[in-house]
Formats: structure tokens, sequence, C-alpha cells
């Protein structure tokens, strides 16, 4: 059952990433809609095969996951000026109201810690606060549209939301199988099982490449804006002279 409510919530934000691109961004559907089934693929077989449950490996199977998720979202998202394109084609409050679907996530993990498949440390119940992001997003959403100290409020909301998602990473990878450096009731078995490894493999790289589009929007309209608030202040001073 959990396996199913897993493969369906994967479906329903995948749908709504498509929909969303094909409103704002006409030109990256194709790629899109090729790249990210592919993807998934890519982690799902790896997942069903055993690669990413194999603790014998070098480096463990789930590097093969979630390192080239992470690499993907700095080079594209978070540096590239195709990563600048994708954030100013969205409004900022489309992007941080996306981070919802870390509600998800995160009831998911509970679940699975009451299945017995990972530890209650990685649950909001323990060690992880990501559900806080989640459920703060639309009001922060809000508030970004609301000037300049909205947008600041928001930049500063996306920092946190990077270090709490750092620290379920963190406490998901040190309770895995073969590394297991935090010792716990179970250890994280979910991480390794088919549909789980999209925990890792697509929503957290999701959240990550969400953070950094809204940052890099934010700054750039924080830019803006202090650009013309000093040109504002330069042409005043000219009409005084």
């Amino acid at each position: 059952m959990t396996a199913i409510l897993c493969l369906g919530y994967l479906a329903g934000v995948s749908i709504v990433i498509a929909a969303l691109t094909a409103l704002y961004l006409h030109e990256r559907l194709r790629a899109l809609l090729i790249g990210l089934p592919l993807w998934l693929l890519y982690v799902g077989l790896l997942s069903y095969s055993g690669v990413v449950s194999n603790t014998a490996l070098r480096p463990p199977g789930i590097v093969y996951v979630a390192f080239p998720a992470v690499l993907f979202v700095v080079l594209v998202f978070a540096l590239s000026g195709a990563g600048a394109r994708i954030a100013s084609a969205f409004p900022f409050w489309v992007i941080i109201g996306m981070q919802t679907f870390r509600i998800g996530v995160e009831l998911l993990l509970h679940r699975l810690w009451v299945d017995g498949l990972a530890p209650r440390m990685v649950t909001y119940r323990g060690g992880n606060i990501d559900i806080l992001i989640g459920l703060s997003a639309p009001l922060i959403a809000g508030i970004s549209t609301r000037g300049r100290w909205g947008e600041w409020l928001a930049l500063g909301w996306n920092v946190v939301g990077l270090l709490t998602l750092t620290n379920a990473i963190t406490l998901s990878a040190l309770t895995a199988p073969g590394l297991t450096l935090i010792h716990s009731e179970v250890p994280n078995m979910a991480i390794g099982v088919f549909p789980f490894t999209y925990i890792a493999g697509f929503f957290a790289p999701l959240a990550m490449a969400l953070h950094a589009l809204s940052i890099r929007g934010l700054r750039a309209g924080l830019r803006e804006v202090s650009l013309d608030n000093r040109v504002r202040c330069a042409n005043q001073e000219t009409i005084h002279l």
C-alpha cells in the first residue's frame, strides 16, 4: 500500500511539474517530457534491480542515484544561464509554493517508519524538521509578492529550507545500511527499496532545484530594484544640480 501511495504521489508531482512547464516554459516542455521520464526510469531500474540496496558496492549504490541528480541541479539550475532564464520565467510565488510537495514526502517517511523501513529519526517525529518548510511554503509564497521586504524574507526562508533539506539528507544517509554512522532502532532500509529510492533520487533534488531557482530569481529581482533606486537617486541629484 505504501509503495502504491509513493508511486501515485510521484506521478502527481510529475504532472504538476509538466503542467507548470507548459504554462511558463513552452519551449522547454519537450526537454522535460523526454528527460524526466528517462531519469525516473534510470532511478527505478537501479532501485528495482537491487543496485541501490547493495551495501557491498563501493561507492554505495545510492551514490549512483544521488550524485548525478545533485550535480545536475548545481550545474543547470544553480550556475548556468539556462537556470537564470528558467528562474526569470516563473513568478516567485509559484516556485516557492511548489515546495508544499515536501509535506507529502514527510508523510510518506512517517508511513515508512510505521512500516519498519525507516528509523524514527528521519521523520518529523524525530530529527527531520523539513515538513515545516512545506507547511510554510504557501505563506511565504504570498509574502514574497508584498514588495522588497517580502522578497528578502523569502530569500532567508530559502536559505533555511536548504539547511533543513541538508539535515534531512544527512540523517537519511547516516542511518542507511552499510554506513549506519548514527545508530537507530532500525536502519534506513527504504532508501534502497523500490519505489522509495525516488525520495533521494527525485524528491530531494526537486526541493534543491526549487530553492536554487527561487534564490536566483529573488536575487535578480532585488538587484533590479536596487539598480532602479540608484538610477532614481542619480536622476534626482542631477535635477537638483
